[in-house]
């Protein structure tokens, strides 16, 4: 008689539960604009959403600890003339968040620890570089204000919030409209996909297409990928059944050697082909290769014929991705391991009502003595309703196999070390003890705004308290001015005096 074998793993038994009612946030209205972004960001602190607003576009912050109703006159982050598309919270500042907008700008704004009396309005900076609207946010992992944006013009812009300027641009890269875009772990890398059906690795600071894969799924529906960990790819698509697809690629099969210099290549007696080139760091490799498999992903799955973009959100921690589909009432989860199959299939979470967008909490913002690995927010059309995922132990002690240091607050590298080639793992720390968020940091703009030397447009932007010291010539012109307007002021008060002393004099002749 066979006997099963089951197959070892901590995470087998992760099950999500819904939080109680008195948890939700109540009454708000989740934007309606269709765009395939998760439409809510959230850390430690924050949980921001985009609504809908009259006039333009916003998204409302709300402390973590606000559940409940929320009063329909809560102050809103506004300042977009247009619908905003994507935030994303600075994973280096938790207070920090960039939105992108229709109106082709991006805002970064500074949101305060305190609940504010009136709708934030002021952005600590808006960046302009887009000529069309922009729909991809993306801050980088390791360097500090580095912010990456994706926009209808095909341009990837790589700015630094802290001064303003870009740093790069690729602009002849993409074809089509791009659909989205991630780093891997240490910033180094892009994976992008786009409408032409291609995923590409790019290196921004080369500005190169370092390995692509066209059509990895064969459907005509928006895909989507992801770095894991050990640099392998995992994409969700359609297949051409339009069946919804999640796919393991390894981008060593993409480019069979990666160097610049010539490569060659032999077959073998069992048909293998062998071959000889250069890694990108120009050293000298061999290969052997399985011409049936010279393309095709490490693992692929397959589920269901729902049209709902899938969105995937990763955990490296755990090496477990989450996919969650937009108009789904589900979400579902797979262990990625060095293993045949790769993927393996956890479970899934249902509930009743459709998901409008998702919100995925960082490591560090987590409950670790309730063996919490993962928490999401589902938006629904009025509410936000938070999700934990947990693994059952009867434990009360800290679980060090399931909380391995995680990326921490602080930035590896600054942006001009990251622009110069350098690169460095996330800076990790341990949630032994648990997290607790430090105290409001101020993000400050070293120099104003390059854009800001031509008139601004309407009122996009106004000056901001953030901005540099003013020139000498400035202050001296303000100066100047403030001068002449006392002398004005002065002179229509003796006026006044003069007209009260002639009114006074007029009533005592008459009197």
């Amino acid at each position: 008689m066979s006997r099963r074998v089951v197959r070892q793993s901590k995470f087998r038994h992760v099950f999500g539960q819904a939080a109680k009612a008195d948890q939700a946030y109540e009454d708000i209205r989740v934007s309606k604009v269709t765009w395939d972004s998760s439409f809510c960001a959230v850390n430690p602190k924050f949980l921001a959403i985009i609504v809908e607003a009259g006039g333009g576009g916003a998204f409302i912050v709300l402390p973590l600890a606000k559940t409940g109703r929320v009063d329909k006159n809560y102050p809103l982050v506004t300042g977009h003339t247009a619908p905003v598309l994507d935030i994303d919270w600075c994973p280096h500042n938790d207070n920090v968040i960039a939105s992108a907008s229709d109106d082709t700008t991006i805002m970064v704004w500074q949101i305060p620890d305190y609940t504010p009396v009136r709708n934030i309005t002021e952005p600590i900076i808006t960046l302009e570089g887009h000529s069309k609207r922009v729909g991809i946010l993306s801050w980088h992992p390791t360097a500090r204000n580095v912010l990456l944006s994706a926009g209808g013009d095909n341009v990837i812009i790589v700015w630094n919030v802290g001064t303003g300027e870009v740093l790069l641009s690729l602009d002849d890269m993409h074809p089509d409209v791009i659909h989205s875009v991630c780093w891997n772990t240490n910033g180094s890398l892009l994976a992008t996909t786009c409408k032409d059906k291609t995923l590409r690795i790019i290196d921004p600071r080369k500005g190169q297409v370092v390995a692509e894969r066209a059509r990895p799924h064969e459907g005509a529906r928006p895909l989507r990928a992801v770095f894991t960990t050990d640099g392998k790819l995992l994409s969700t698509g359609f297949s051409r059944m339009s069946e919804r697809q999640l796919a393991l690629w390894d981008p060593e099969r993409f480019a069979a050697h990666e160097g610049m210099r010539p490569m060659r290549a032999v077959f073998t007696r069992q048909g293998h082909i062998f071959t000889t080139g250069f890694t990108r760091m120009s050293q000298r490799e061999l290969g052997l290769w399985d011409p049936n498999n010279f393309e095709e992903p490490v693992a692929l799955q397959e589920m269901d014929t729902s049209n709902g973009v899938l969105l995937p959100f990763y955990d490296p921690d755990s090496s477990i991705v989450y996919l969650c589909g937009k108009g789904d009432s589900s979400i579902r989860y797979f262990e990625i391991t060095e293993e045949p199959p790769f993927v393996h299939y956890l479970n899934t979470f249902s509930s009743k009502e459709p998901q409008r967008g998702m919100g995925f909490m960082p490591k560090r913002g987590l409950d670790v003595s309730k063996c919490e690995i993962a928490r999401f927010y589902k938006l629904h059309e009025r509410k936000c309703e938070p999700i934990v995922m947990t693994v059952p132990r009867k434990s009360d002690l800290f679980q060090d196999d399931l909380y391995p240091d995680t990326p921490g607050p602080e930035p590896a590298l600054e942006a001009e070390e990251w622009l110069s080639g350098q690169d460095a793992d996330p800076v990790l720390i341990s949630l032994r003890d648990g997290y607790v968020p430090p105290k409001h940091r101020e993000l400050r703009v070293t120099k104003r705004n390059i854009l800001d030397v031509r008139p601004p447009s309407g009122p996009r932007r106004s000056q901001s308290a953030s901005d540099a010291p003013l020139s000498q010539h400035t202050l001296e012109t303000l100066l100047e001015e403030i001068k002449a307007l006392r002398e004005q002021v002065q002179a229509q008060e003796q006026r006044i005096t003069s007209l009260e002393n002639m009114l006074c004099e007029l009533v005592d002749g008459t009197d």
